[in-house]
Order: C-alpha cells, then structure tokens, then sequence
C-alpha cells in the first residue's frame, strides 16, 4: 500500500487527522522518566506516547536532528523507535533533507532499510534533488514551503506580498511530482498564509508546523487548509501534552474538537460548485464541457510528474476528485454508459480502487450486477479472489478509470477469468493511447474509451486552457 492510500486509511479508521512528533528532546523529557539513563529514560517515554496515541493519531514524525544529536545511541533509540510504530500507521521522517550529493543514497537509506513511508526535504536545490525520493513508488515527500521563522520572512516574502517566494516553492513543486507523492509543509500561525498555499494547492497534502506557538490559532488554521472533504491536512500534537501521564485522554479530546470543526466546515460548505461553460467555438468534442471541467476542478494537471514507473510525463491525472463533484461525476457516468448500452454482458466488474465508484454507479444506473476482484486476496475468511455473487460461464465487462499500459485491466480480467467467468470487453475513461488498446486486442479484449488523451489535449489548446508550450509537449 502506498502512502497516500495508507495514510487515508488510518486517517479513516482512527478519524483523526493528528499527527505525533517522536523527538528525543533531553529538555521535553518528563520528570518521571529521568530516573533511569537517558537513552533509557528517552526510549521509554517515546514508547509511552505510541502506546497511548496509536489509536488516535494518522501518522508519526519522528525529527532525525533530534536522534543525531545524541550520536549513535540515538540513531540506535530511532531505529527502536520505528520498529514500536505499529505497522499500519505511516511514518513521516522529518529530515528537512537538502543536499543533492547525498539525495539518492539517503532515499535509499530511509525507505527500504529504515521503512519510513515518507519524509521532509528542503526545496532550494530543485525538482534534481527531489527526485531521487520519488523513484520509490509507495513513498512520499513533504516540501517545506514555509517556516514561522521570524527571520525566514525577508526570503519567504520576497520579493514582496503579493508574490511571495513560498508561494512560487508551491507553484513549481506541484510539477516534480503527483498528489499521491508530493506533498507540502507549512509552519505558520498565520491562516492566511495557509490559505494562500492551499488556494494554489487544493489536491496537496498539507503537514501544518507551528501552529500551536500562539493561541487561539486551531480554528483559523483548519478553515484556511482544509480541503472542501474537510481532510487534505495534518496537525501536529502539541508537544507539551506529549509530557502528559494522561495522553490518551487529552489527545481523545483534542481529536474531537478538530472533527467537530471538520464536520460543521464541510456542511457550511457548497455541496457541489455548479460549472458553467465560458468558451464558444465551431466542431467542438462531443464532450468538450466535461474536458474542460475536469481541468478546472484539477483532474487534469501540466507539468513535469514523476509517474509510478519511474518516467516523467508532462501531465498528471487524478481522477479520484470527480466523485466530489456530482455534476461532473454524472456526466462521467452518462459518457461510459453510451458505451455499455452498446455491448452484452451479465455483470459489471471495477478495477480497485479507482474505477469502483464509477462502476457502482454504473451498475445502479443500468440495473446491472457488479463484482471486483480483489486487489490484495485476504489472508483470512473466505479468501475470496473475486468479490460479489456471479455464475461461472456469465460474460463480464469490465470497467477502469485510466488506460496506460493495460496492467491493471488485464490483471483484473485474468483474475475474473479464473474463477470461470468471461471477459471481452474493457471499458475505460482515457486513454492515454501508444498502441495499448492493440495490445488488448492482441490478448483477446475489446477496449473502449470516453476519451483519449490527443483528445483531450487537442481540445484545451484549442480553447486556450493551455499553453503552446505545454501543448508541444505532448507532440
């Protein structure tokens, strides 16, 4: 599981969106800790505050300054401490990495030896310097854009209010790397700076810092970041309750403040913009409105992106938004289902986990059965490869959000397959083209499309959505 998914999943189980920094501060360290050693005394109280948060926390930060500055005893007590951390909670490594010469073996160092799922760097050296991290498909990294620093701020805000230097860090970290990988930090106790970051970075995950170094800054801090599901954000513990002989309690507390606010801000909030098409031109796409709304809403990103192989493509797709939106979301429906009407099956399957809100959808809207197979076969129960109820011989269609290589599809399609079902026909959003759908074809499956990614393109230069610059890209 990668760290978006993993991260989303705790966030969901513990309802939560606290986050617990694990730093062995020799000045923090409780008085009922300092009986023993410190190295000893350290280990304890950390293992204290794991037991007494990992039910309500999303994430663990442990700060690597803090462990190096006791030596090699200390990066010792850190390599005890990960090994406490249960292993469904991600681990964000606060690194504030930044040199280049050291990026690579340092990623590799910290994500396959140490295991963290994501950790801290410092933007000044580049796209050259975050890249390394971002080779690792599960992992994460978290950009520092802003610092509540008083100092920092005559580089922060250069060179003036209006276009600041933290907000051009935002701008162009958006382009080294996906949503699911590139995430931000903000040490602020200013909301409006928080707004600024999150106007320009609605799709980011937001680690906030600092907040809690004046009062009265919680509520000012969650209306301007979070996203409009009421999550997008991090909030750090504040790190004198970490002292506390009654954590469990005082954080249980905290918890629940935050969500009361996320859920009275999501039910204040619109429950769906309305878009409105402002662009007239001949020959138009037949679905040139939901082209360009899937732009607007951020679904369709340009920039330079790190993809999950390891290529960098000059675009991202996140398609996971339009079930926030059910204007798009219905048109979404409506343009796979002129398609399905058109072919004969028994069931609908999706492909997990993108497409199984479009497919449940789908199977609603055509009075149509649906199954899955399962991404990840349990290890317990029943042990199921395909989930729902089906008759071996029945023909499947399956349905999938994004066409690149086929992988997913065709994975999906061979394990429906092997449970005596059968598979003809693939249906998909977009397609992102190069021969893949002859490569289905070649397999024995029918591929379809709503769009394709020329299609796509082509349509946003035309209305002038895009660049030439950015157009030329793709040529």
């Amino acid at each position: 599981m990668n760290f978006f998914d993993k991260l989303n999943t705790t966030i969901s189980q513990n309802q939560s969106l606290l986050i617990v920094g694990l730093d062995p501060n020799p000045e923090m360290i409780p008085n009922r800790y300092q009986n023993s050693d410190l190295m000893t005394g350290l280990e304890n109280w950390l293992n204290f505050v794991i037991t007494e948060t990992a039910d309500f926390v999303c994430a663990y930060k442990p700060t690597l300054g803090f462990y190096q500055s006791l030596g090699v005893p200390g990066l010792e007590l850190l390599i005890k401490v990960l090994k406490s951390i249960p292993s469904h909670i991600p681990i964000i490594l606060d690194a504030k990495h930044s040199d280049l010469n050291t990026s690579s073996i340092f990623a590799h160092t910290i994500f396959t030896e140490w295991q963290v799922d994501a950790v801290t760097l410092s933007p000044y050296s580049g796209q050259d310097h975050v890249a390394p991290f971002l080779v690792y498909p599960d992992k994460a990294a978290f950009i520092l854009c802003s610092t509540s620093n008083p100092s920092a701020t005559i580089l922060q805000e250069y060179p003036d209010l209006k276009n600041p230097f933290y907000l051009k860090v935002v701008e162009e970290s958006k382009n080294w790397g996906t949503p699911e990988q590139l995430c931000l930090e903000v040490g602020t106790t200013n909301a409006e700076i928080l707004k600024n970051v999150r106007t320009i970075a609605p799709e980011r995950i937001i680690m906030v810092r600092s907040l809690w170094a004046k009062e009265n800054t919680l509520k000012p801090i969650l209306s301007a970041g979070l996203n409009s599901n009421g999550d997008g954000l991090l909030i750090p513990v504040p790190q004198d309750m970490l002292g506390s002989e009654n954590l469990s309690q005082e954080i249980q507390k905290l918890r629940t403040e935050i969500n009361n606010f996320r859920s009275d801000f999501v039910d204040n909030a619109s429950s769906c913009d309305v878009w409105v098409s402002n662009v007239e031109i001949k020959n138009n796409h037949p679905h040139q409105d939901l082209i360009l709304q899937l732009f607007d809403i951020g679904c369709i990103m340009f920039g330079e992106f790190v993809q999950a192989s390891g290529e960098t493509f000059p675009y991202y797709i996140d398609l996971r938004k339009i079930i926030s939106n059910p204007q798009v979301f219905n048109q979404v429906l409506s343009a796979y289902e002129d398609i399905l009407k058109t072919l004969t099956f028994d069931r609908l399957a999706g492909i997990p986990y993108g497409s199984l809100p479009t497919a449940t959808g789908l199977s609603l809207r055509l009075h149509c059965p649906m199954i899955f197979p399962r991404k990840e076969v349990k290890a317990h129960g029943t042990r199921k490869v395909i989930e729902g109820n089906f008759h071996p011989g029945e023909t499947i269609a399956v349905v999938d959000d994004i066409l690149i290589s086929g992988k997913s599809a065709i994975e999906g399609a061979e394990k429906i397959k092997s449970v005596g079902l059968n598979v003809k026909d693939i249906v998909v959003f977009i397609d992102h083209e190069k021969g893949v759908k002859d490569r289905l074809k070649a397999q024995g499956y029918n591929a379809y499309s709503v769009l394709t990614l020329s299609e796509i393109v082509n349509t946003l230069y035309e209305v002038g959505r895009i660049t030439e610059q950015q157009f030329l890209a793709f040529m």
